[in-house]
């Protein structure tokens, strides 16, 4: 990673290295004679689906509709970013700017796939093979939704994948989305799925907003998240699982077991 980092702003560039708060963590903000900079470490242990590769092709392509900044360099050990300024939205202003946010979504919704697709079936056997704590309900449920197999989508589209209030930025020029680890193509109702699990409270607000500024039946968007918020449920579950097991944090042990519970 620092040999990335050297190559792409010069050996003599970089000033100091500052870890991030995350719940996936190691990437660290850097300050350097070229400006401020993000590198984000492909995660140790790994995580299904992470892949900064992926995340650099997908961000270069996002980039051409300004929804991101152009990413410096990617490669399989990690990625480098600008830095995206802005001042990052409190649980309370993620509500507040529901309207800017869907409108951001829509926006992101109308560009041209990526050609990565998300399905969720085999990711969810790969949390299950790489956890050492399993149970008879995980498998079961994990059956379950073998047997009924994935929802067909009511709108493909590129999806950010983990839309809440700590991923998206204000700055002068509006609102920005950050933390495209997860991004990939899929069910406009799957990322309206996360939105909704962001601001439970909500959730009719968000879904009614969305289908009137996509064009969508509101019925058909509701459906359609009931059909895959079983399988958000269990994937969260098993995130929360695996990442808890990786890091031994007493706070993700809390947040797996409050998971499993809603499954």
């Amino acid at each position: 990673m620092q040999r990335m980092i050297a190559r792409s702003l010069g050996e003599s560039a970089l000033a100091s290295l500052t870890p991030l708060a995350g719940l996936t963590g190691q990437s660290q903000a850097i300050e350097s004679e070229r400006g401020r900079f993000i590198a984000r470490p492909a995660p140790h242990p790994a995580i299904p689906f992470v892949d900064r590769q992926r995340e650099y092709r997908i961000l270069k392509k996002l980039h051409a509709a300004r929804l991101t900044p152009a990413p410096l360099a990617g490669y399989r050990q990690g990625l480098l970013l600008p830095w995206q300024p802005g001042k990052v939205l409190s649980a309370e202003a993620f509500t507040q700017q529901l309207p800017r946010i869907i409108s951001l979504l829509c926006f992101l919704h109308r560009q041209p796939l990526t050609g990565y697709r998300l399905t969720l079936l085999p990711l969810l056997w790969q949390y299950w093979q790489r956890c050492r704590h399993r149970n008879l309900k995980w498998l079961r449920e994990l059956q379950r939704l073998s047997r009924i197999g994935e929802p067909l989508p009511l709108r493909l589209a590129p999806l950010h994948m983990d839309v809440h209030a700590g991923n998206i930025v204000m700055s002068e020029d509006g609102l920005h989305l950050i933390d495209w680890e997860y991004a990939a193509d899929g069910d406009v109702a799957l990322e309206l799925a996360t939105v909704c699990v962001a601001d439970p409270a909500h959730q009719q607000r968000w879904l009614a907003h969305y289908a009137q500024a996509a064009q969508l039946s509101f019925s058909s968007l509701q459906r359609q998240v009931q059909r895959w918020q079983p399988w958000l449920r269990l994937l969260m579950a098993s995130w929360y699982q695996l990442r808890a097991e990786q890091s031994g944090e007493k706070a993700l042990q809390q947040l797996a077991q409050q998971s499993w519970e809603q499954v």
